[in-house]
């Protein structure tokens, strides 16, 4: 199975959610990470935490959608919809869902502090896959309808 994670830039959260995916993802399962407005560039303290937490962050890069070396079969919007973002809608036939994470780049504060969003955003990411690698995926594979009922209420915590 292939995940897209999705947002606007592509620099933070959706960078984030495909490493931390990768990391975790047992064999035949496949993350990406794509933007509708990309900015082209990693955000220097997601990158930062990532390595911390010892996730690979080597080949990661900002790109379009309308890059993506594969077709995704599950998209997941990371736009926090509570910042009064709007997601970019993917057209493809797909499995879609929305897992809204507010933008730690956004936090204005110490060091301290912006450290401290990175990592909030981290471990609620860490916690939404967890709960996806736990569900029968090759059970909800061949039913869309559960799948994506499955991937909402992971989104919904």
């Amino acid at each position: 199975m292939n995940f897209l994670f999705l947002c606007t830039g592509n620099s933070c959260r959706s960078i984030m959610s495909e490493a931390v995916f990768n990391h975790l993802a047992p064999h035949g399962f496949k993350a990406i990470s794509a933007g509708s407005h990309p900015t082209g560039r990693l955000n220097p303290d997601a990158l930062g935490l990532l390595r911390r937490h010892g996730i690979a962050v080597d080949g990661y890069t900002s790109k379009s959608w309308h890059d993506l070396p594969l077709t995704p079969d599950v998209v997941v919007t990371v736009c926090g919809n509570a910042a009064g973002e709007t997601c970019p809608a993917y057209l493809g036939d797909v499995v879609r869902t929305h897992w809204g994470l507010t933008d730690p780049s956004e936090v204005q504060g110490t060091p301290a502090e912006v450290a401290a969003a990175f990592e909030a955003t981290y471990a609620i990411v860490l916690a939404r896959i967890g709960a996806l690698f736990a569900l029968p995926l090759a059970e909800l594979a061949g039913d869309r309808a559960a799948l994506k009922a499955a991937l909402d209420r992971i989104g919904a915590c």
